[in-house]
């Protein structure tokens, strides 16, 4: 081992020059400074270097004589042909996003090779993505694949850090879902990945940890960070320089009021644009990324991140933490207040439908202003965070006592029914009420006016036994269980998204006002069931589950724009709903109830039955 100084400190970075350092070279830093409170410099301690594109070796609690805890960084300088590689740059208007655990995607595919499961090459096999094109998405958002390590407590019990959010190198592909297959490096493997996953036009969006790092609270490792500047990485609470200000709920902040640490922060992204090619990012806890520091203005100005998808999670845990609606034009955030509407109407009765169509046209009270389209919407049903779609109708509370924190964990307010028996059943009542809840809560996604977002293995029917916090679940609980796979509901995902791709309302880019187009229609008419436009008073008095909406056709200025108006007629209470429709001749194009939900059926004039808990859609010339 040689040891070597950085001679020279510019703009408060050291740096120096090694020559003849070559790719597989492997390195780490000792960083000497003044012992002062807040600070934890220790020059025997070897320390990661924030900016290494890989690591290698084994993460270990214990100390690891010559290296940071056992890791070390990588020299890597190897050449990678993109070919003709170029982002599907899909409209935020028509994309569908898939929110999918590249481990977790394939780990028990039985088309994927066994060598390349649960890796980044697996996720881009033939079968993943015959599964893509099947159903039509246009991106995949990945769970965290920078480097990250797993925190200490789920080491001691035996777990890992499934998720992935406890991010170490900001830089470096995680080294767990390498395949590794002909000797390809991580970073090329990463690549191959993105370059197939473009080829079929589907865009890659990652979701990153910025709010804080692995290194957790004042009890927690000095691997990187730390050991560089404790300081200036991390936010510290005055009064006490030697803990941390924790608004990510895991031990601490980063500080990106610095302008060092928002720099890093802001080459990374322009890295993984850049040289790795994904196409967005889904910033998680991005709330916390926005005290006092210049982040929000300086993404808007860089010329390279202006070009891809920004996710905000709007929100974190520090004081006043809810900034849902509150980022610029050019993000798109979250919309939990969809998630919970949706489920509140279909499933608990707590929302009204008054409510429910806020959220059918956008959340336009949340989301419109400055210049702001619908789609800075993002809506979702469910996400990693929380049940997945099937425990969401099977579940009254949450499971999650493997995590081994006494069933503690996770949240508490889910707005979930278990339809009437709590877990796995076998009665047909309970079901059917699931069966027709999935499809229902599946038809409001796709249907809404904004960004859906699907979460992978809803559309397989995947259970996870009602853990909702199962971040800490890397075995056959959270992989996606496609030998027993629901194929119908798959087509019916399908089907739903096809249906938002042919109807252009779907997916309008202007909000909806009800006033007349060109062609003499209004955009929106919401409908009552007795067979006339809601007035004011109606959204307050019975039927108070049924609702209708007609939908003319946007005017895109194409000569593909189709022709027709969509009527969405929705029924969530337990009996079926007469609704007495608009003048004309309607063709039912989709019954969520039916096993044949997109069968071609007679011409509807007067009148239309919809079932129990479902939804119905009838196009119109």
């Amino acid at each position: 081992m040689h040891t070597l100084p950085l001679p020279k400190c510019t703009d408060q970075v050291w740096h120096g020059y090694l020559p003849g350092a070559e790719p597989g070279l492997c390195y780490a830093f000792r960083v000497h400074g003044p012992n002062a409170p807040g600070q934890r410099f220790d020059p025997r301690r070897l320390i990661l270097d924030p900016y290494a594109r890989e690591l290698t070796g084994n993460f270990s609690y214990e100390p690891h004589p010559g290296s940071a805890n056992g890791l070390k960084a990588c020299v890597v300088n190897e050449a990678f042909d993109w070919g003709s590689d170029a982002p599907p740059a899909i409209p935020w208007a028509e994309s569908v996003l898939y929110e999918i655990h590249v481990k977790g995607a394939t780990q028990k595919h039985p088309d994927v090779p066994e060598d390349l499961r649960g890796t980044y090459a697996g996720l881009a096999s033939p079968a993943m993505l015959e599964h893509f094109k099947r159903l039509g998405i246009t991106a995949v958002n990945l769970l965290p694949v920078h480097g990250f390590i797993d925190e200490e407590r789920l080491v001691n019990m035996g777990l890992t850090n499934y998720w992935g959010y406890n991010t170490l190198a900001f830089f470096a592909p995680e080294s767990r879902y390498a395949a590794r297959a002909g000797g390809q490096s991580v970073i090329s493997e990463f690549r191959s990945m993105v370059r197939t996953l473009h080829a079929a036009g589907i865009e890659v969006i990652l979701d990153v940890v910025f709010n804080h790092t692995a290194e957790t609270d004042e009890t927690g490792p000095t691997v990187s960070f730390r050991g560089i500047d404790n300081s200036s990485y991390y936010r510290l609470p005055t009064f006490d320089l030697n803990s941390y200000e924790n608004f990510s709920g895991c031990g601490n902040t980063l500080n990106l009021a610095n302008p060092r640490v928002l720099q890093m922060v802001m080459d990374a992204l322009r890295y993984w644009v850049g040289e790795m090619h994904v196409d967005g990012f889904r910033f998680d806890l991005a709330a916390a990324l926005t005290r006092d520091s210049g982040f929000l203005a300086a993404v808007r100005q860089d010329p390279l991140l202006a070009q891809v998808k920004l996710i905000a999670e709007p929100w974190d845990l520090g004081p006043d933490g809810y900034h849902l609606g509150r980022f610029p034009p050019g993000w798109s955030e979250w919309n939990d207040r969809f998630r919970d509407v949706a489920r509140a109407f279909w499933l608990t009765g707590e929302a009204e439908p008054a409510v429910m169509a806020q959220r059918l046209a956008g959340s336009s009270e949340i989301f419109r202003y400055s210049g702001r389209a619908p789609q800075a919407g993002v809506n979702f049903i469910t996400a990693h965070d929380g049940f997945t779609l099937r425990d969401l109708v099977s579940y009254q509370h949450k499971h999650n006592d493997l995590n081994g924190e006494n069933n503690r964990d996770g949240h508490g307010h889910n707005l979930s029914w278990n339809c009437g028996e709590e877990g796995e059943s076998a009665d047909p009542i309970v079901l059917q009420r699931r069966h027709h809840l999935q499809r229902a809560l599946l038809a409001t996604l796709f249907v809404a006016q904004g960004v859906p977002m699907l979460q992978g293995g809803d559309e397989l029917g995947r259970t996870q036994s009602g853990n909702n916090n199962a971040y800490c679940q890397d075995n056959e609980l959270t992989w996606l269980d496609w030998p027993h796979a629901n194929t119908a509901l798959i087509e019916f995902t399908a089907g739903l998204i096809g249906l938002r791709k042919r109807f252009s309302q779907l997916r309008r880019r202007a909000w909806l006002t009800g006033q007349t187009n060109e062609r003499g229609q209004r955009d929106i008419v919401w409908w009552h069931p007795g067979g006339r436009e809601m007035t004011d008073s109606d959204w307050h008095s019975p039927p108070r589950g049924a609702l209708g909406l007609i939908l003319a056709p946007e005017d895109t200025g194409s000569s593909k724009t189709n022709s027709e108006t969509l009527l969405v007629l929705i029924n969530r209470d337990s009996d079926a709903q007469t609704f007495h429709l608009p003048p004309g001749s309607w063709r039912q194009i989709c019954d969520s109830s039916s096993e044949n939900p997109f069968a071609l059926l007679l011409s509807r004039q007067d009148t239309s039955i919809v079932t129990a808990r479902s939804v119905q859609l009838l196009a119109q010339e």
